[in-house]
């Protein structure tokens, strides 16, 4: 069954915000693999790299998650087709990071008020038949056996061969020639010291083809050690001094352990085999097997890094770690043999250690540079190094980057001038050519006359006013001298309160509740409604305001809100109680795969509330029915479906902060019209929800689709 790509982002409450840095990390990987510094996000997992069909970023321009959660209703498929959604934190400008700084991305035959890009910015297939490693391997993708040594390389390279002068009482490992494409590689690097017969091995590492360390050994030179060489490697007189191991004792592990086709393979392999006085007849060497022009060699530090994105030989560490350089070699040639040598000339490695010297240059001339320079001075100076961006990256490796959007969108650095083109036909341009391009970035603007900052401000105050409406409820009446103690234990019950003031404008008293979470409000209005409180039978509503007079519909897309499939909110906690008793108690219910504890993101202490997510959503039903009434420590629990997403949650918290206590409420509110202005927009992103929906339909299986909000700042 072929292997489907899928990523894997577990992440509830506080959790759910994450940085710019980590959503470039992620689209990194996605794109390039382990190719130039890409590794797996260290907040989340894609699975299956390799079975990527395509990365495609939707830029909705100056549109934030304040749009999101005021047109909730509108963006209908959005919220039901896209499992993670995450809270970006503020920082720099996200798109430059993608495009690179003053970037010109439009070509010459791109159409009027489209801004493309795609094969003009990837090098010509012409180029890269003057590559050395087209050169020495052809354009085709061959076997294992292409890229070893043969006979004549292993003698001009001062390979140890049998009968050859300075090889005598050399060991064969005995394997013989006889390899295949299917024959097992090894990775074999030795570190040395200088002694008064030459270079002897102080240390032996051999890995096999899954990386895994299959001998890691300290050898006592037969000679005096005339210079330990600590510096690379890493071995002192101490380390040495109890060791009893011979090179005959390694030798004679080497033969055993190695089978008859095995290929050896090694940074510079000849310096080990020598080191070692063995002679073994297949190897790769990734020195030569990375070729360059005029018998130049890249050295497996740079290798590792721009091909691996692996950091190894760092400078912190005392000496090199040979098991470490060993899987370098290795990983280094499964790559070559993996991927081709098309794909690997295409890594474009020569630019890529021209810019690292150029960075290193200027770095050093910064570092050199005396305080109190003079201004003429620092002018003729060359222009510091811009970061490379994301494209530059894309570009480099071959792969084909398209861009769409409006012009005049100055903000993204995306382009420049007249504003003629719609979001139709940038989705039409889209539905052409995505289906050709391996990264795409799509951007949808809703116009410069509905991202006015005084639109901004009015939709800010319209959703935090809305959002305080779902998080406030209304208690009453009670009589005369009850209890405020009894109904605030009652009501807390349902959840963390944010607020809790008597309203006194009403012939008996009731009592407005502002809850911190909206699952708490409603708990409040499902269970308390026509229940005897402070000896009272009251009635639990929300304000009737314009705006909430929807609220039902909201609550219920909320509940059913993909991001929510699978997760309950239980009330009545102890705040006695610690993570790890929560997950003892629950421990029990089936399925349980996340339990998150809300904190007050200012004093750490968690709320009297938490929230459990479930693998299968049948297994949350039933401890939806198991919890209910269930008492813990001696407090009864209270449950329900869970309505707000961890990132809403958090936001809804720094809303509140922001705003200060609420005071008392006004019940009723005169009824407003909506604006003009704010009814076309409501109709714009209805059918931008479409666009979406379009384009997402058009993506093949495998694909990885973000949808980017990114927001003015």
């Amino acid at each position: 069954q072929e292997k489907s790509c899928h990523l894997s982002a577990a992440l509830l409450g506080e959790d759910s915000e994450i940085s710019q840095d980590q959503l470039y990390e992620l689209l990194k990987y996605a794109a390039l693999g382990k190719c130039h510094n890409a590794a797996q996000p260290s907040w989340c997992r894609i699975y299956h790299q390799s079975h990527l069909a395509g990365v495609v970023v939707v830029v909705l321009h100056e549109m934030s998650q304040l749009h999101f959660y005021r047109f909730y209703l509108q963006f209908k498929h959005l919220r039901k087709v896209f499992r993670h959604r995450f809270t970006l934190a503020p920082s720099a400008n996200f798109p430059v990071s993608l495009y690179g700084e003053g970037a010109n991305l439009k070509p010459q035959n791109a159409p009027q008020g489209l801004t493309s890009t795609s094969s003009e910015c990837i090098a010509k297939s012409s180029d890269l038949q003057c590559d050395p490693i087209i050169q020495r391997y052809g354009g085709k993708k061959p076997g294992l056996t292409s890229y070893t040594l043969t006979l004549e390389e292993q003698k001009e390279n001062d390979y140890p061969i049998e009968g050859s002068p300075g090889c005598q009482g050399y060991i064969s490992t005995e394997c013989d020639q006889q390899r295949t494409d299917s024959s097992p590689l090894f990775g074999l690097d030795c570190e040395m010291c200088l002694t008064a017969k030459g270079n002897e091995v102080t240390r032996v590492s051999l890995v096999d083809a899954r990386g895994q360390c299959l001998l890691n050994e300290l050898v006592k030179p037969e000679s005096t050690v005339l210079n330990y060489r600590t510096r690379f490697s890493g071995v002192t007189k101490k380390m040495l001094l109890p060791v009893k191991t011979r090179l005959s004792d390694i030798q004679t592990r080497l033969k055993k352990m190695l089978p008859h086709d095995a290929v050896l393979v090694g940074h510079s392999l000849n310096s080990d085999l020598q080191a070692l006085e063995m002679i073994h007849p297949s190897v790769i060497d990734t020195s030569l097997l990375f070729a360059r022009s005029e018998g130049r060699r890249f050295k497996l530090k740079f290798l590792a890094k721009a091909v691996l994105g692996k950091d190894i030989q760092c400078e912190q560490k005392v000496g090199h770690d040979p098991t470490e350089d060993a899987r370098a070699a290795l990983e280094l040639a499964q790559f070559f043999i993996e991927q081709g040598p098309i794909k690997v000339a295409e890594l474009n490695l020569e630019m890529l250690l021209t810019a690292e010297k150029l960075a290193e240059v200027s770095q050093n001339k910064a570092e050199l540079q005396p305080q109190g320079c003079g201004f003429q001075e620092q002018l003729n100076e060359p222009p510091p190094l811009s970061k490379p961006c994301f494209l530059d990256c894309l570009q480099v490796t071959g792969q084909k980057p398209l861009l769409l959007g409006r012009q005049g969108l100055d903000s993204s650095g995306l382009c420049q001038s007249n504003l003629s083109t719609s979001n139709k036909q940038i989705l039409q341009r889209a539905l052409e050519d995505v289906p050709l391009s391996k990264f795409s970035i799509i951007q949808f603007s809703l116009g410069p006359e509905y991202l006015a900052s005084h639109l901004h401000a009015g939709l800010h105050e319209k959703v935090r006013s809305k959002l305080t409406d779902m998080l406030t409820i209304y208690a009453g009446p009670f009589e005369e001298n009850f209890c405020m103690k009894s109904v605030k234990k009652e009501f807390g019950r349902c959840g963390p309160i944010q607020s809790l003031t008597v309203v006194t404008e009403t012939f008996q008293p009731y009592v407005c509740i502002q809850y911190e979470v909206l699952e708490a409000a409603q708990l409040a209005v499902e269970s308390l409604n026509g229940a005897e409180v402070a000896g009272s039978c009251i009635k639990v509503q929300r304000p009737v305001t314009a705006a909430m007079l929807d609220c039902s519909v909201l609550i219920k897309e909320l509940e059913l809100d993909v991001e929510n499939e699978g997760v309950i909110y239980v009330a009545g906690l102890k705040k006695s109680l610690t993570e790890t008793d929560l997950k003892e108690e629950f421990g029990q219910l089936k399925d349980l795969e996340t339990l998150f504890l809300p904190k007050d993101l200012q004093s750490g202490k968690h709320r009297n509330c938490c929230f459990l997510k479930f693998q299968k959503t049948q297994s949350a039903v039933d401890a939806l029915e198991a919890i209910n009434g269930w008492t813990m420590k001696g407090s009864e629990l209270r449950s329900r479906n869970a309505l707000a997403p961890g990132h809403l949650w958090r936001w809804i918290w720094q809303m509140n902060q922001s705003s200060g206590k609420q005071g008392k409420h006004i019940f009723y509110e005169k009824m407003e019209q909506l604006s003009n202005s704010e009814q076309d927009l409501r109709k714009k992103v209805k059918k931008l929800d479409h666009h979406i929906k379009k384009l997402y339909r058009s993506l093949q299986n495998n694909t990885l689709c973000v949808v980017l909000f990114p927001g003015v700042n």
